[in-house]
């Protein structure tokens, strides 16, 4: 009996892992002999059941993000609470410097572990208990203890996210070759853009002409379970042990940071590139301020933004994924040009004559926007992972993400600018940022 059931878990596992490996050579394009670049030949037989437990993993966490954004619904349940304003403007410069800040600080510690994708299941359960703790506050109270409570949790969850970050860029590295991660971080955002669709779908319906606590509840809780099946999956990963040697103190590793700032002229120019960048990103709370002021109150619901979201990442991902693979230097390029077209568009949407100043072209510009920051996104992750010594990878995503930290900060200063000067100048500042984005992005080298 038990070398029957040998032989069964046997066949199922050649089963499971000649289904994963046919799957992968079709989505990937990849024929019998496969290319391997830069990882080892044990890693390359294991690349098909890792590509799509990654794919799955972050699939369900591309929707946990969506579900509990500082950009969409977090905003939404602070003003169902009746939180101040003031702590609605605090939650993206607390998600974003939360989670880049500490991470020069974290990498040197991450290095001293061969296997390194334990740093980004246990943040991810806890960002789980994060949210599960958010749930509760969105429940049980109101006001000014809503909001401090729920920007503390953030925090806690943005700092978990710093973690993961590293971890993350080192795992695709050590597990999927050359030429599929950028396809890899394409396919997670298309699934999870398939997934946030739906959910934006069902969260317009149920929430519609209300405010309901426990629907916001299980909103956020949803979020929690989605970070815990996420963690799971990538636990699954089959992960070869790296290299240990060259562990360093935080003190080392701030000088071994400032050693490769002062040497590696490239990764000076892709840092200020990516900074540059953000001002896709930074645009997009403008474009709803604007479409406010000219449409009105249409557009004042929790649902918009999320279905955007998902409508971007199904059309673009695929595409983007291939094009960094092809290239990600030459997609950030287009990226620049695409989002300082775009915002251009949007400051001269109140001139557009009436007819064209309707719901309808500005969720255009709005999906376009949203489609070319995940064009940056995809092409700095695949470009970073491409570019970094193998060696010093946790090092190179570190030290870029904290300067990230620091952009974040200054741009958070920045934002408040249009309180003086109004969003079509702000819009204007941000065309101008991508100029010299663009400007960066034609001097780094290809990878």
């Amino acid at each position: 009996m038990e070398q029957l059931e040998r032989k069964v878990s046997l066949f199922l596992s050649m089963f499971h892992h000649t289904l994963a490996s046919k799957t992968y050579e079709l989505i990937t394009d990849e024929g019998e002999e496969r290319a391997c670049e830069a990882i080892s030949e044990r890693a390359c037989k294991e690349t098909p059941g890792n590509f799509f437990k990654n794919v799955f993993s972050g699939s369900l966490s591309k929707l946990a993000e969506q579900l509990v954004s500082p950009g969409t619904t977090l905003p939404w349940i602070l003003a169902a609470l009746g939180v101040p304003n003031l702590f609605t403007g605090a939650l993206v410069p607390i998600k974003d410097a939360g989670s880049l800040l500490p991470q020069l600080f974290v990498s040197a510690k991450i290095r001293a572990y061969a296997i390194r994708k334990w740093f980004w299941v246990i943040p991810a359960l806890i960002q789980a208990m994060s949210l599960a703790a958010m749930a509760f506050v969105v429940l049980g109270t109101e006001g000014k203890t809503a909001g401090i409570l729920i920007l503390s949790l953030l925090l806690i969850f943005s700092l978990a996210s710093g973690v993961a970050s590293i971890s993350f860029k080192d795992v695709v590295g050590k597990t999927i070759p050359k030429g599929k991660r950028g396809q890899l971080l394409a396919m997670r955002a298309t699934l999870g853009g398939v997934l946030t669709l739906a959910s934006g779908v069902f969260i317009l319906q149920d929430l519609e002409g209300g405010q309901d606590q426990n629907m916001l509840f299980w909103l956020v809780m949803a979020g929690a379970l989605l970070w815990v099946l996420s963690a799971f999956l990538f636990a699954l990963i089959a992960e070869e042990k790296g290299a240990t040697e060259g562990g360093r103190t935080p003190v080392k590793e701030l000088k071994n940071a400032w050693k490769f700032w002062k040497e590696d002229s490239n990764l000076r120019r892709f840092i200020f590139t990516r900074g540059f960048l953000m001002a896709i990103p930074l645009a997009q709370p403008f474009f709803v301020v604007l479409g406010k002021d000219e449409l009105g109150s249409e557009l004042d619901n929790l649902g918009i933004m999320v279905i955007a979201a998902g409508i971007a990442n199904i059309v673009s991902s695929p595409f983007w994924g291939r094009f960094a693979d092809h290239s990600s230097r030459n997609l950030m390029v287009w990226v620049s040009i695409l989002g300082m077209v775009n915002i251009s568009l949007m400051a001269l949407f109140p001139f557009w004559p009436d007819s064209l100043q309707n719901i309808y072209v500005f969720a255009a510009l709005f999906l376009i926007q949203v489609m070319a920051h995940g064009g940056a996104r995809l092409s700095r992750k695949t470009y970073l992972v491409d570019f970094a010594p193998e060696k010093e990878r946790p090092l190179y995503v570190s030290l870029s993400n904290t300067m990230i930290g620091v952009f974040t900060l200054l741009a958070a200063g920045l934002g408040s600018l249009s309180s003086l000067f109004g969003v079509q100048a702000m819009l204007s500042v941000f065309v101008a940022l991508l100029g010299i984005g663009l400007f960066l992005a034609f001097r780094l080298k290809e990878v």
